[in-house]
């Protein structure tokens, strides 16, 4: 009898009397008629190569490394590979063996499934599907993949598959590299030549916009100035004003149209530097494109230049056919802008003729506004001087506006022609004289008055028998008026 120890990473394998089939132990007594096998546990690297061959018949190598050991964490495993693998040295020919046949099996029943891309393109899929069938015919024998490495595909000898995959990968990765690099330098260019076109647009713009701004201030002060003596003036001349207003108004437009001519003819003159700008441009480029040529002439063949000669043309008419298409679409804006321009000027000058008319209006309800009030006043005034004699206040407007001589004349007028009856008044006395009734009136000086006092009487004898109107009281009455 003896007592056994097992190391850190090994156990003991004890068969014999007492025991049934096999028993498992770090340490143990080992009684006569017993037997007992060190194993050692530690999982051991295995590198190979599969040959394996997809779908479309196309042969590979699978370079791989897995990492393979007894499972410690399962007796039932441990038993299993302390019955069949114990009596082996772990790094034996044997072990190698049975897991490479293990590996290789599953491997090439797998890569027959599938085509050459999907096992290229889905290496993680195709090694968890490999570890998951070598794992499961492992388990059998009570190992344990503990890691496991496929490394790059390669190559059969005599099938250079992946070779020319990699050579058609980076051609085609070079050639788009130098069609990214010939975007993004003709992005370069083109985004530079719209960054100083628009620059030199904005500033222009900017200038017309502080032209239009500083015009419509001085227009609005000349206005304000116009308002304000048209409004001290209003009751003396309304019609100067309302001149004065239309030549304000008149000058505002004529601002306008001339600032808008100006602003045209910057554009005009901006839109010229830049072509001018452009066309040196293509000269300095052209120039460079003939040194270039004349360099590629020396140096490479007829064939070549031939060549690099058709490319340029071909690139010279499609430059030059970019450009012609800009230049049309910037004359087609510019043409926008001076109707867009016109437009917003026809649309402020209807504006400014609306505001005068609507002012001219307004000034005119406020003047007549005016004339009635002081009508008001005139009325109120002359029927308080008649003391409210409203008979009076009227007779005194028809004498005052003229209306009896009015109507004595447009009688006359009537009665033209019609032969009508014309009758002479005198007082009776002889030669003509005139004679004046007790009220002292004698003498060569008095005789127009006192004629005009004597035709009064018949006077209104006329003019009640042709319009039934009565004289005012003040002036006199008829003794016996007609009916």
């Amino acid at each position: 009898m003896w007592y056994k120890v097992a190391k850190a990473s090994e156990l003991l394998v004890i068969t014999g009397a007492g025991i049934a089939d096999v028993k498992l132990a770090k340490k143990a007594f080992i009684w006569p008629g017993q037997s007992c096998t060190v194993f050692d546990v530690t999982p051991v690297n295995y590198s190979f190569e599969v040959n394996a061959m997809s779908a479309e018949k196309l042969s590979f190598l699978l370079p791989a490394v897995f990492t393979i050991g007894p499972r410690v964490d399962d007796e039932e495993s441990l038993l299993k590979y302390a019955k069949l693998l114990s009596h082996h040295d772990r790094e034996s020919h044997d072990v190698k063996e049975l897991v490479q046949g293990i590996i290789e099996g599953e491997t090439r029943v797998l890569a027959a499934s599938m085509t050459m891309e999907e096992v290229f393109k889905g290496t993680k899929e195709f090694k968890e599907e490999v570890f998951g069938k070598v794992q499961l015919e492992l388990n059998q024998f009570g190992l344990l993949i503990y890691n496991a490495n496929i490394k790059q595909l390669v190559d059969v000898r005599g099938h250079e598959y992946f070779s020319y995959l990699g050579q058609k990968i980076q051609m085609e990765a070079a050639n788009q590299a130098k069609i990214d690099v010939a975007e993004a330098r003709m992005k370069g260019e083109i985004g530079s030549k719209e960054r100083e076109g628009q620059t030199v647009q904005n500033a222009a713009k900017i200038d017309a916009e502080t032209k239009i701004v500083a015009t419509k201030r001085q227009g609005e002060g000349k206005k304000e100035e116009i308002k304000v003596k048209a409004e001290v003036q209003i009751f003396e001349n309304q019609k100067q004003a309302d001149v004065a207003e239309a030549n304000a108004e008149l000058a505002t437009k004529k601002a306008s149209w001339g600032q808008q001519v100006k602003l045209a003819e910057v554009e005009s003159d901006k839109a010229v530097a830049i072509r001018e700008a452009e066309l040196q441009q293509e000269v300095e480029r052209k120039n460079a494109l003939t040194q270039t040529e004349k360099l590629k002439a020396e140096f490479l063949s007829k064939a070549s230049v031939e060549y690099d000669i058709k490319v340029q043309e071909a690139n010279w008419e499609l430059y030059k056919q970019q450009k012609a298409a800009e230049a049309a679409l910037y004359e087609k804006e510019k043409a926008s802008e001076g109707q867009r321009l016109a437009s917003e000027a026809q649309s402020y000058a209807r504006k400014q003729e609306a505001d005068a008319d609507l002012y001219t209006k307004k000034r005119e309800a406020e003047g007549l506004v005016a004339l009635a009030e002081a009508q008001g006043i005139y009325i109120q005034t002359l029927l308080s001087a008649v003391g409210g004699n409203y008979n009076a206040f009227r007779d005194y407007l028809m004498i005052n506006g003229g209306m009896f001589a009015d109507m004595a004349r447009i009688n006359a007028d009537a009665v033209k022609g019609l032969q009508p009856k014309i009758s002479v008044w005198t007082n009776g006395t002889s030669g003509g004289q005139i004679a004046a009734d007790g009220a002292g009136l004698g003498g060569v000086a008095m005789k127009e008055v006192a004629s005009v006092y004597k035709a009064l009487p018949p006077l209104f004898q006329t003019v009640h028998d042709q319009t039934g109107m009565l004289p005012p009281s003040w002036m006199g009455s008829l003794t016996n008026p007609d009916p």
